[in-house]
């Protein structure tokens, strides 16, 4: 399936491309550079969690809200910091409905939960137009990302096969999972359609990876100390974002500079945040979890030049990758 769009055009600024330019190409970066605060917000509603997923060009953002009843809706969250009413597939039968992907058209991409139970993808345009979609001859279909082209991403479970990840580029879709991989999911592809995303291994670990235009799969994709990685989204000059878990149960931040560097960022007060989408400006979406109610919580951060630079760390090194389990095809319903 093919999602016309319209391209929509977006001139950036010297700073934002200076900075880019130098994270992808500087031989000390990211060690230059750090993540800094920009602003918190919430979708409106007492008790909401707030879960932001992608940012497009212009600043707008996709996510998921779960309310106090355990419903979950999309939602776009503006530039200018409106919010979209509540996003529901019309076939979602049971108040599930999640907003995973925005370009800069403003096209939305997600899942919802059919009558059946089932995973299914969609495509929101506002005002009102809903299109749904399923990998062909699979019995789940998960849409995670879409770029400005329409192309697009995300994860399926072939009739009688394993969790595995695909691209939708032009028409084509392209399935591939992680060798020795129980589930691989791709989260996001950028305009080069370099993608990125996680999979998870035989003893249940995550571990990120990206996947080259050509094919080539780079994993496992994990910071030096992480008990467990998640890589979420990329943007043109393929930086990459998601978070890692410690041996301490602590979540951090983290955004990948290919090929083996790491930049960390925590909420101040928090041990779990989590960074989801980036943008070619380099402007960020994410969450952290207020550890006193337990509530989480949109925030927008930015990466910047500083003398000192942020907090950095390696890429582990490689392990012998779990052997594979034979087994029946069981779903993972993909992280947030």
């Amino acid at each position: 399936m093919k999602v016309p769009i319209r391209l929509f055009g977006c001139a950036l600024g010297f700073a934002a491309l200076a900075v880019a330019g130098a994270l992808a190409q500087s031989p000390e970066s990211p060690a230059a550079f750090s993540i800094q605060f920009v602003s918190q917000f919430d979708y409106p509603g007492t008790g909401n969690q707030t879960r932001p997923q992608k940012i497009n060009s212009t600043g707008d953002i996709a996510g998921v809200f779960v309310d106090t009843s355990a419903a979950s809706f999309g939602f776009v969250r503006f530039s200018n910091g409106n919010f979209s009413p509540p996003i529901a597939d019309p076939n979602a039968t049971s108040n599930f409905t999640e907003g995973r992907g925005i370009n800069d058209s403003r096209l939305v991409c997600g899942d919802y939960l059919d009558s059946a139970g089932a995973f299914e993808g969609f495509f929101f345009q506002a005002p009102h137009t809903f299109t749904n979609y399923v990998v062909p001859n699979s019995t789940t279909t998960i849409v995670l990302g879409v770029n400005n082209v329409g192309d697009f991403s995300g994860s399926n479970i072939p009739t009688g096969g394993i969790q595995e990840a695909f691209l939708n580029i032009g028409g084509t879709v392209t399935e591939f999972a992680v060798t020795n991989a129980t589930a691989t999911l791709a989260y996001q592809l950028n305009a080069t359609n370099q993608s990125c995303g996680y999979y998870i291994d035989s003893l249940g670990v995550t571990h990120g990876y990206w996947r080259d235009s050509d094919g080539t799969i780079h994993a496992p994709i994990d910071p030096a100390g992480s008990t467990g990685t998640i890589l979420f989204g990329n943007n043109d000059r393929n930086l990459i974002v998601g978070r890692y878990s410690d041996s301490a149960g602590a979540t951090h931040g983290i955004l990948f500079v290919p090929p083996n560097r790491f930049l960390v960022y925590d909420q101040p007060g928090a041990t779990f945040t989590s960074l989801n989408g980036i943008n070619r400006r380099n402007t960020i979406c994410g969450r952290y979890t207020d550890p006193s109610t337990g509530i989480d919580h949109g925030i927008i951060v930015q990466v910047v030049r500083t003398p000192a630079g942020g907090v950095m760390l390696p890429l582990a090194p490689p392990s012998a990758p779990a052997p594979a389990v034979p087994g029946p095809a069981v779903f993972t319903a993909p992280a947030y």
